[in-house]
């Protein structure tokens, strides 16, 4: 069978493969487009294959919210101008979608699950690589749900570099679970309150602070007084409660959400790239590197 430009054309829009490969798969199916389909996404996938042992820490983080449900989650990439990448972005929507109407427990259930065009979610982020030409990976998220007597605070700062999703409980000010959220996202709590530290992490701040005040030269007698101050120094610095509020310095967070009538529930802060280490590879090394692998 004769391929046309028409038939070339028609492939590239449903693929976003390349001419020339489009043309390719064409000629090998004999012009049958759904199998030349099958063929560039087994070549995709063979390209993704290829980059899977590079090191994806940049991309975005997002937030969804679909009446009371809500999901955080974060799209890795390899370099940050992937983000404003059209397909990436389109990618990361529908992956947000997907998690929030499937709500998979673990990272291995979401990637298995079938979405709706009904490929598995595994295979829809190979068919991105294969056209973005980035490695690609759904590294973490989280769904949840509230009541519809709670509120929903989510906040991207920077287009996604970080994200942080709010649950105020008993409170149905959106204003209010944003700001706090804003706020999360400049000072990054480690916890909502005191009770959330562990006895174990406040013993050892105590030894450290201990030595601290005597290494100073501090009577031995007023000690154990200063490291209780400084522990409530220390306090703010790591629970949200504690911490002065960003929009209102005179007033603790606790108080601001207290103003609102409900309570903070929890909090999940996400910074795209966090705790993935970077490959610091020259370019002459990176060039080899590809070299070396065809």
């Amino acid at each position: 069978m004769a391929v046309t430009a028409q038939m070339v054309k028609e492939l590239r829009e449903k693929t976003g493969a390349g001419m020339m490969d489009c043309k390719k798969a064409l000629v090998q199916t004999d012009g049958d487009i759904d199998a030349a389909i099958d063929f560039l996404r087994e070549k995709g996938l063979s390209s993704a294959s290829k980059k899977a042992d590079r090191i994806a820490a940049e991309g975005i983080t997002s937030i969804l919210v679909k009446d009371n449900d809500a999901v955080i989650f974060e799209v890795n990439a390899e370099t940050d101008f992937v983000a404003k990448n059209e397909g990436f972005q389109t990618l990361v929507k529908e992956l947000g979608e997907h998690l929030i109407e499937t709500k998979p427990a673990t990272i291995e259930e979401a990637t298995a699950s079938t979405m709706s065009n009904g490929v598995t979610v595994a295979d829809h982020i190979s068919n991105a690589i294969a056209k973005i030409g980035e490695k690609i990976t759904l590294r973490r998220f989280e769904v949840r749900t509230k009541t519809d007597a709670d509120a929903f605070g989510p906040y991207l700062h920077m287009g996604g570099r970080i994200s942080v999703l709010v649950v105020l409980e008993n409170s149905t000010d959106e204003t209010a679970a944003r700001d706090i959220a804003m706020h999360i996202a400049a000072l990054n709590p480690k916890y909502v309150s005191r009770d959330e530290v562990s006895a174990e992490e406040v013993e050892h701040e105590r030894k450290v602070l201990t030595e601290q005040a005597l290494n100073e030269g501090k009577p031995e007698k007023i000690v154990a007084k200063m490291v209780e101050g400084r522990l409530g120094k220390y306090f703010e610095d790591v629970c949200l409660l504690d911490q002065a509020f960003v929009k209102n310095s005179d007033q603790k967070v606790r108080d601001f959400a207290a103003s609102t009538g409900g309570t903070v529930k929890e909090f999940i802060r996400y910074e795209v790239g966090e705790g993935i280490e970077k490959r610091e590879d020259n370019f002459a090394d990176e060039v080899m590197s590809q070299v070396n692998k065809k």
